[in-house]
């Protein structure tokens, strides 16, 4: 006899064709809802995954973790940002002047934010050198009025490496022919993509002509940092700042895109949630199922009884046929939401291709395709939670099937 019995029996109760087609019916609708749920919970976690890394590298790799500033232009910047880098928790430190505007090109306006940098120093602390499509940094002279723009404002502009541009800033010189808008003709050096709204509004000039343009009298507006957690950025700069003495202002991440981050982490919980609730009805349904088998096997439940099986055994029994289809539906499941996980960007790349339609454009939101980020914790947490569940189902079928009469349930056999 093959040992353990009630391995045995519900194992075969699970395989064996049943009178009751609704009842296999049920099962099988069972396992499919199992299957789907924990795969769609998996992608889905995936893609908020995706998101919160992009918002990580992309946005906050070309945004400061940090800044400091002072009450107006820094006097003496250059040994601040010598200070700043000698901090422990500083990887980086660089100057920077920072302005809004429009750029007028090609017959069209577009508000921008003008970033005066040097660009030996903003490498360190920004991604911007990884993503140039045309141009670099060092194609940013001090006194020649070059700028570097984004990929969505070349489009937009209709403009190409070498066109002019005239940026505008909101404010008026008085001059004996009136009141006029400060401007200032610039070229374009240079076009960078990070797949991000910044490729719109984004633009970066060298530190000197910025000074002439906002008239700093060639001081640094801020110290922008690089720290080594970013999620310390708040404490690491406020540090940073009181050790410098004087009166400074600090400001991070957290304030000019926290509510960003804090929106996707949000949006994580409560998709992830709602759709655990997709595998709780799955698992529910694997109630439905063995309650009708239950039903279904009270003759053959209690020959069983009558031969010596203890309700305990019994029990056993069903507790396997519910763990199978448990177990089943939530390994093919992971299996499929692995397989969803590493390959749906690359599937909705291809589906934006054939259909001649882009569905994340970067002018709406703040990446302009879907990225997807697999986490094995994840993956270990749904799938211990489908299993989970799906055992929990089988314990009140099981318990009424070990209740179950013989004399009551053969007395019409």
């Amino acid at each position: 006899m093959f040992r353990p019995l009630s391995f045995y029996i519900g194992l075969r109760y699970t395989a064996a064709k049943r009178r009751n087609h609704f009842i296999s019916f049920i099962s099988l609708t069972s396992i499919i809802g199992l299957m789907l749920g924990v795969a769609v919970l998996i992608i889905v976690l995936s893609v908020m995954n995706g998101f919160d890394r992009e918002l990580k590298q992309r946005i906050l790799g070309m945004v400061p973790h940090a800044t400091i500033q002072g009450a107006g232009p820094l006097d003496d910047w250059q040994s601040i940002d010598a200070k700043m880098q000698q901090h422990p928790r500083v990887l980086a430190a660089a100057p920077f002047i920072q302005g809004q505007g429009m750029v007028t090109g090609g017959g069209n306006v577009r508000g921008v934010v003008l970033n005066g940098i040097l660009p030996e120093e903003e490498r360190t602390v920004s991604i911007i050198e990884n993503h140039m499509v045309e141009g670099s940094l060092n194609d940013l002279v001090s006194g020649e009025f070059g700028i570097i723009i984004g990929r969505l404002m070349a489009a937009s502009l209709r403009l190409q490496i070498g066109d002019k541009v005239t940026v505008v800033l909101p404010e008026a010189s008085v001059t004996p022919a009136g009141v006029l808008p400060r401007l200032k003709r610039f070229t374009v050096k240079g076009i960078f993509s990070v797949g991000a709204e910044l490729d719109g509004n984004y633009t970066l000039i060298h530190m000197d002509d910025a000074a002439k343009l906002m008239r700093t009298g060639g001081k640094a507006e801020g110290i922008r940092l690089l720290v080594d957690d970013l999620f310390a950025a708040p404490r690491v700069s406020q540090q940073a700042a009181e050790s410098l003495g004087g009166r400074y202002y600090v400001s991070d991440w957290t304030r000019t895109h926290g509510n960003l981050f804090q929106a996707i982490r949000m949006e994580k919980t409560m998709i992830g949630l709602l759709l655990m609730f997709i595998v709780a009805v799955a698992a529910f349904n694997i109630v439905s199922t063995l309650v009708m088998v239950v039903t279904d096997k009270t003759g053959d439940i209690a020959i069983l009884r009558t031969m010596g099986a203890t309700p305990g055994r019994i029990m056993r029994i069903f507790i396997v046929q519910g763990a199978v289809i448990g177990i089943f539906g939530t390994i093919v499941g992971t299996a499929l939401g692995v397989f969803g996980a590493l390959n749906i960007s690359a599937f909705i790349s291809w589906l934006e291709g054939a259909l001649g339609h882009q569905f994340l454009s970067a002018d709406v939101y703040f990446i302009s395709y879907l990225p997807s980020q697999l986490q094995w914790q994840d993956v270990f947490i749904i799938s211990g939670a489908g299993l989970a569940m799906s055992l929990l189902a089988t314990i009140y079928p099981a318990w009424r099937a070990s209740r179950v009469d013989p004399a009551e349930a053969l007395r019409y056999e």
